[in-house]
């Protein structure tokens, strides 16, 4: 039997309105999504030396898909920069991965003039070739990849919205041991 899609979410994907800002994808369910893939390809780093899925083990890491000029990708910011600022002493860390859209967005002077605009302060890979992406095999701005202290995928959410969810499976991540 072929399950069919609740009519809003049909017509808004066979519209194209997934891209607005009022409609979100859903996020994936709680549970061991497995391991999150490495960063690969990374033209340049930038609020940050080069880091690595292996090298952030014991961490809880927000692996964030984001372009500068998206406007749901820059609704998004302010509370991802919140979580940052609120949990970076706990062992949290967000890595910023900017994929350009346009031509324009793979300049590393226009998004370190967007990453001073946004005030973002945590580290941001530029993935202009889009190899982190296809590890991850994203499709979406923004894209969230919530990773635990073993360095597994969590949760995922795609565009806007759940941010209350978001920060209280960041909480839960941190609350656990590390291995658990």
């Amino acid at each position: 039997m072929t399950k069919l899609l609740p009519r809003r979410n049909f017509s808004a994907a066979m519209l194209g309105l997934a891209a607005m800002p009022w409609f979100t994808l859903a996020a994936s369910p709680a549970g061991d999504l497995g391991a999150a893939p490495e960063f690969t390809g990374i033209d340049k780093w930038l609020n940050s030396a080069p880091l690595s899925m292996q090298g952030l083990a014991g961490k809880v890491v927000l692996v964030d898909f984001w372009t500068y000029s998206c406007i749901n990708c820059v609704n998004t910011l302010p509370h991802v920069v919140r979580w940052y600022e609120k949990y970076k002493d706990q062992g949290f860390v967000v890595i910023g991965v900017h994929t350009p859209e346009f031509a324009f967005e793979k300049l590393t002077s226009n998004v370190e003039a967007a990453l001073q605009r946004f005030d973002i302060r945590y580290p941001v890979a530029q993935d202009n070739g889009f190899s982190t992406w296809k590890a991850y095999e994203n499709q979406y701005w923004p894209a969230f990849y919530l990773v635990d202290k073993s360095g597994h995928v969590r949760r995922k959410h795609f565009g806007e919205g759940q941010y209350a969810e978001m920060d209280a499976a960041i909480q839960s991540l941190l609350a656990q041991p590390a291995g658990g």
